[in-house]
């Protein structure tokens, strides 16, 4: 499959380049992409929640009143769960909520997810651009030159453009990542993808999947 490259403008370059199959033109794998989504999301999760036990409230140990004679029901100390001032039972406590996918697994996952962009008509090629200050109002005119004004937009960028990032941060709808760190959840977040000729190529290199041999 051809895709024609734009200039920075919006105007046509008169280029095209072609989409590897293996990257672009897959059977996306839903089952896939949730295993790989849902790592992603669990990684972001902190575990650092904690409450005070039976063990951390402030207290003494002692037992209230004599088990047996007094007409009440039977109670150890005040540390106990069920007493206002007690410690909470079976709390939360600091874990780590990380959570690991095979590389073949995640891999597959972005090409599904690009794949699906593919046949949506939501992926965009640009040539490699790059601003020498941030400016918003011009990172928001080259989104309108490309038809993506009003869209949700997912710039992947060669490197790392400081000044492409830094201009993007007054814009609700548009996020900038670098090809190296793009995730599965990157993709699908956005209604469009726009990626620069570069970029395109490393995900052609690194997500490509040589033909089997019999």
């Amino acid at each position: 499959m051809d895709l024609e490259i734009t200039q920075e403008d919006g105007a046509a370059s008169g280029q095209t380049v072609t989409l590897d199959p293996t990257v672009f033109d897959i059977e996306p794998n839903d089952h896939v992409i949730w295993l790989d989504v849902k790592r992603i999301q669990a990684n972001q999760r902190q575990g650092t929640h904690k409450t005070k036990e039976r063990s951390d409230v402030r207290g003494s140990r002692r037992k209230l009143y004599r088990q047996k004679g007094t007409g009440n029901a039977r109670a150890g100390d005040a540390k106990s769960p069920i007493r206002r001032t007690g410690g909470r039972a079976h709390g939360p406590r600091p874990r780590s909520y990380s959570q690991k996918v095979n590389k073949k697994t995640s891999r597959l996952a972005r090409r599904s997810a690009l794949s699906y962009k593919v046949q949506n008509d939501a992926l965009h090629v640009t040539e490699d651009f790059s601003m020498d200050v941030p400016s918003t109002g011009e990172l928001r005119s080259l989104l309108a030159l490309h038809n993506l004004a009003d869209a949700k937009v997912l710039i992947v960028t060669t490197e790392v453009e400081k000044e492409v990032y830094l201009s993007s941060r007054n814009l609700s709808k548009v996020s900038v990542r670098e090809v190296e760190s793009l995730s599965t959840i990157d993709v699908l977040d956005a209604d469009a993808v726009l990626l620069q000729q570069g970029a395109l190529d490393y995900l052609n290199d690194l997500l490509s999947v040589a033909p089997q041999t019999a």
